[in-house]
């Protein structure tokens, strides 16, 4: 197997932009629900939630704890925002009335894998979000209920909903698969579990379920901070939530987050950069790429 798989190029990228009318209303940019952070990790909600508002999706709906909401509020105010009940099944009845409002769910930034109600937004989402982006937290519970939960991500694409695209970093490829992690390996969890393999890592690969792969250009040191992650996430969500395929959109965020990036880097320094300089370097990045 050849690990470079298809280049991501800019001019790749820039055939992928959705078309979009100024006629239009928020509402024909689609919705995403942002389920992530915590009480200690409120930054991965922020950073995520952010970034999918700067993707051009028309609405983004944050649904977390209180204590995880109150940053982003201040952030950005742009976010609609609802809060997790006391309760297990109280916070699901919520969630599904959401996600009956939302074309695209992110999952698992910032999210308490300890709390008994991450473990059933996982299974929820899994068994019925149209368009889904699972990350960070919601990884590690999939992985620690791999018999579970692996054959609900297998088998969505059967039941009527697009594959999942899951956006996990080394350490946490290394726990979905308990062993080695290698092109191979990846290329076959993609094909096996019907899901899109966004591979965070020094060069971020993409393994699609129709076993191709792409690779992305541009080392950057400056990305390997807590939070990078977070901003990718959101806009693979926000791509979705416009109607985006899933590949298309795994492959246009990974470009988007890579030159915002690269931004970034040039205006702060590699050292000094922050995932938030590259999320409020967006504007640029797509300004340069034609979207």
């Amino acid at each position: 197997m050849n690990p470079e798989g298809t280049v991501i190029t800019e001019q790749l990228v820039r055939d992928m932009a959705p078309a979009r009318d100024d006629k239009c209303h928020k509402n024909d940019f689609g919705h995403v629900l942002v389920i992530a952070g915590s009480e200690f990790m409120t930054g991965a909600l922020l950073l995520c939630a952010s970034s999918a508002l700067r993707s051009g999706a028309g609405l983004v709906t944050a649904f977390s704890t209180r204590e995880a909401l109150e940053p982003l509020k201040s952030y950005n105010p742009c976010a609609l925002t609802a809060s997790w009940e006391d309760g297990v099944t109280a916070t699901l009845r919520r969630a599904s009335a959401l996600m009956k409002k939302t074309t695209a769910v992110v999952i698992g930034p910032g999210l308490d894998e300890s709390d008994p109600r991450s473990k059933a937004l996982v299974e929820e989402v899994l068994l019925n979000a149209k368009a889904l982006v699972i990350d960070a937290g919601a990884l590690n519970i999939i992985s620690k209920y791999k018999e579970e939960l692996l054959p609900v991500l297998a088998t969505r694409k059967s039941r009527g909903l697009l594959p999942a695209v899951i956006t996990p970093h080394i350490g946490e490829m290394r726990r979905l698969l308990k062993g080695e992690v290698t092109p191979e390996v990846c290329a076959k969890f993609a094909v096996d579990n019907t899901c899109l393999l966004v591979l965070k890592d020094n060069k971020t690969l993409i393994y699609t379920p129709h076993d191709t792969w792409y690779s992305i250009q541009g080392d950057n040191s400056g990305m390997a901070k807590g939070g990078s992650g977070d901003v990718l996430t959101g806009l693979i969500g926000g791509f979705l939530a416009q109607g985006i395929k899933p590949c298309n959109a795994g492959v246009a965020a990974v470009y988007m987050h890579s030159k915002a990036g690269l931004l970034a880097a040039t205006l702060k320094g590699k050292r000094c950069m922050l995932p938030i300089d590259v999320l409020e370097t967006l504007t640029q990045t797509f300004r340069e790429t034609g979207w």
